[in-house]
């Protein structure tokens, strides 16, 4: 074994009956360094994460800590043994406060704070029920758990994915910091242009095994995409429509679609023409002191884009417009008349859907791939009588089809990558027919191949006449997707711009309640010397 290493895994092997997530994967990681872990969705990350954080047994191969072999059989064992992890669906108990989730994993109460301080979070509320937090919120609270271990190895499986930019930062900023003090950080993101700047070296998984192992440096991304994706250096192009590694490194963004306008057609709003009268509204809505009366108008044929930072009521705004909450003034109008949903099944009753960002709150993990795309199906049935089973079959097939899930853990969902969950998600309301989608930051934690399909396919479904409405915390990639795009700042519309003005500059100068620089008085020009 090399010296000198805090956690080395080596012939890593996880069979789950036939699906094989993982075929002989290794990893290892230096102390005092910010090690990236990498790989297209269902590449096997997460399982290894698992195995090395003492939640799944592996079938074969070993893990040795500081050189000696550990078999981990739970979360707590390992976190004994100096490693804990920050997983990338929440991992707090929904029904209990903050303080009793503390309790259960016996972490030391001052040393969360002072964590919790240090993320910009110095007055945390212990007594909050988890389920009533924001999904970032929730995030930074187990971030601060973990570090309050204060481990040797601390992994963060897609960590700044559901987060705001300006608290992605301050968790770049601690994870460069926590470096320094001599421990080691296994870092997962789909990001490139973080890993770029964060990370010393990348070990890349694909179909499970590992793959390469690289030092980060200029010029990496390529590289790195090209072994995600077993092909050549700028072989990795994404569907029509979708993010190609470009935009996954960060660079300008996915290229645009051939249906998007040319300059001067986003003013009248969607590419497919913006003079079709909307078919969802709010006016003036207000909700719970976080929405303070948010307006907006979605046509059929276009895709809204949404953007702002963590607590602006952009979780409001979804959730009224899905009859998830009731607004407390202002209404919402569908095809013109207004309407009071009382219920989610009132909204999707009028064709209105959700897909959010937590794939665990739409899915029901223990059952199939068929049961869960086909769960609407018998809501539509007007009266008693047999299910037309062959109808729903073809229904189901093609919508998977069309989505590209990886049907191989056809048995339980729970078994699918984050990707395919996420797929398996929208496939749903597809083959249901829906024609108003609200789509809550549905990329995050996707890797830039599946982000590819799925931002092809909304650009496709509003083609075909559906109205899409999209919150995301990409906001490198709103000009390729939208046709317009709104920014929420303190419970209100703020700003609205066409997708060729969209820049990220632009969006998040609005996002911080800025305004725009005016043109008279354009900033002077800064001299920079050459690099050397």
């Amino acid at each position: 074994m090399p010296t000198g290493l805090v956690l080395e895994a080596s012939g890593v092997v996880k069979h789950y009956g036939a699906v094989r997530a993982l075929r002989g994967a290794s990893l290892a990681v230096r102390p005092g360094e910010v090690h990236a872990l990498l790989g297209a969705n269902g590449a096997g990350k997460s399982t290894l994460v698992k195995i090395l954080t003492g939640t799944v047994r592996p079938t074969a191969g070993r893990v040795r800590v500081r050189g000696e072999v550990r078999k981990a059989r739970s979360p707590a064992e390992a976190r004994r043994a100096g490693i804990a992890c920050v997983h990338q669906e929440p991992s707090l108990v929904p029904d209990l406060d903050v303080a009793s989730n503390l309790r259960l994993t016996r972490t030391p109460a001052a040393a969360f704070e002072r964590w919790m301080g240090a993320l910009g979070s110095p007055r945390s509320d212990r007594t909050a029920l988890a389920r009533e937090l924001p999904l970032a919120t929730l995030h930074v609270i187990d971030l601060a758990r973990a570090l309050a271990a204060e481990p040797d190895v601390l992994l963060l499986d897609e960590m700044t994915a559901a987060l705001p930019a300006d608290l992605s930062r301050r968790v770049l900023d601690l994870v460069s910091g926590y470096r320094e003090t001599g421990r080691s950080v296994v870092y997962i993101s789909h990001r490139l242009a973080e890993i770029g700047s964060l990370c010393d070296r990348a070990t890349v998984l694909r179909d499970g095994e590992t793959v390469g192992v690289l030092e980060v440096g200029a010029g990496a991304e390529e590289e790195i995409v090209a072994l995600m994706l077993g092909e050549g250096p700028g072989e990795g192009a994404a569907p029509a429509g979708g993010a190609g590694p470009a935009g996954a490194a960060g660079g300008s963004g996915p290229e645009a679609p051939e249906t998007a306008s040319g300059p001067g057609e986003a003013e009248g709003g969607s590419r497919a023409g913006g003079r079709a009268p909307p078919r969802l509204e709010a006016c003036a809505l207000r909700q719970g002191g976080k929405l303070r009366g948010a307006s907006l108008a979605l046509r059929a044929g276009e895709v809204l884009g949404v953007v702002g930072l963590e607590g602006q009521g952009q979780d409001q705004l979804f959730e009224v417009l899905a009859g998830a909450r009731r607004p407390d003034g202002g209404e919402v109008r569908v095809n013109g008349r207004p309407v009071r949903f009382r219920h989610p099944a009132d909204a999707i009753a009028a064709g209105i859907v959700l897909v959010p960002a937590n794939r665990a709150e739409a899915l029901l993990m223990q059952r199939s791939i068929r049961e869960n795309v086909a769960l609407p199906f018998p809501a539509r049935i007007r009266r008693w009588g047999p299910i037309d089973m062959g109808g729903e079959r073809r229904k189901v097939d093609g919508a998977v089809a069309r989505l590209r899930v990886d049907t191989r853990a056809q048995s339980e969902v729970r078994r699918l990558s984050g990707g395919n969950q996420q797929k398996v998600t929208i496939a749903r309301w597809i083959a249901a027919g829906a024609d108003t989608l609200l789509f809550f930051d549905p990329t995050r934690g996707i890797d830039v191949r599946t982000k590819g399909q799925i931002y092809g396919l909304l650009r496709e479904l509003a083609a075909a006449g559906a109205a899409v409405l999209l919150y995301t915390s990409e906001l490198e990639e709103v000009p390729a997707v939208c046709d317009r795009a709104l920014v929420i700042f303190g419970g209100e519309i703020v700003d609205e711009l066409p997708a060729r003005d969209a820049s990220e500059s632009a969006l998040l100068r609005a996002a911080h309640g800025l305004t725009a620089p005016t043109a008279a008085a354009p900033p002077r020009p800064v001299e920079r010397s050459a690099p050397a």
